[in-house]
C-alpha cells in the first residue's frame, strides 16, 4: 500500500492568483530551493477522513487552524510513490505567523548528538508562475487544477 499525504493548497487574489508554499525544515532541505517547496502536507491513515487529516496537518505545520469551504482538487503521485491529495482554501495567511511543530534526528549523523528542527522552517506566497518553479515537479498539477478552478468561477 502505498504512502499517503493530505495537503491544503491556500490561494488568494492579489494583482492574480497567489499560493502559500513550505519550505520543509532540517538539514538535508537546508540549501535546497526549487522543486523543494510543497505544500503544507503530511501522512494519514486509510482510516481517516483526508480533509480531516489535511486541517490538522497544516495546524501542525502552520499553527494555524483552518474552517471553511474547501475545494477538493484531488489526487496526485509523487516520484517516490507517494500519493497526495490536496484540497484549497481561499485565506490570506501571514506567514510571519508561522508555527511550526517541530521534529528529532541525529544530527550531524553517527554523532550521537540529537537536534530539533522545525517541520517547516518557512512559508511565502508565490505568483502561479513562481510556485510553479518552486514546488515539487510532481505537486504542479494541483497548480494547474486550482487556477483552472479559480478560472472557472471568476
Amino acid at each position: 500500500m502505498p504512502r499517503r499525504s493530505a495537503g491544503i493548497l491556500m490561494w488568494k487574489r492579489d494583482g492574480g492568483l497567489r499560493v502559500l508554499l513550505v519550505h520543509p525544515g532540517g538539514p538535508f532541505w537546508a540549501k535546497k530551493g526549487a522543486g523543494a517547496w510543497t505544500i503544507p502536507k503530511g501522512e494519514y491513515l486509510e482510516s481517516e477522513d483526508p480533509l480531516a487529516a489535511a486541517r490538522r496537518e497544516f495546524a501542525e505545520e502552520m499553527g494555524v487552524e483552518l474552517r471553511g469551504d474547501f475545494l477538493p482538487l484531488g489526487e496526485i503521485r509523487q516520484k517516490s510513490g507517494k500519493q497526495v491529495v490536496c484540497f484549497a482554501i481561499e485565506n490570506n495567511f501571514d506567514v510571519k505567523a508561522l508555527v511550526s511543530n517541530t521534529f528529532e534526528i541525529e544530527w550531524p549523523p553517527r554523532s550521537g548528538k540529537k537536534r530539533s528542527f522545525p517541520e517547516v522552517d518557512r512559508a511565502a506566497w508565490f505568483t502561479a508562475e513562481e510556485a510553479r518553479k518552486k514546488i515539487n515537479p510532481a505537486q504542479r498539477e494541483l497548480i494547474e487544477r486550482l487556477a483552472a478552478a479559480v478560472e472557472r468561477n471568476a
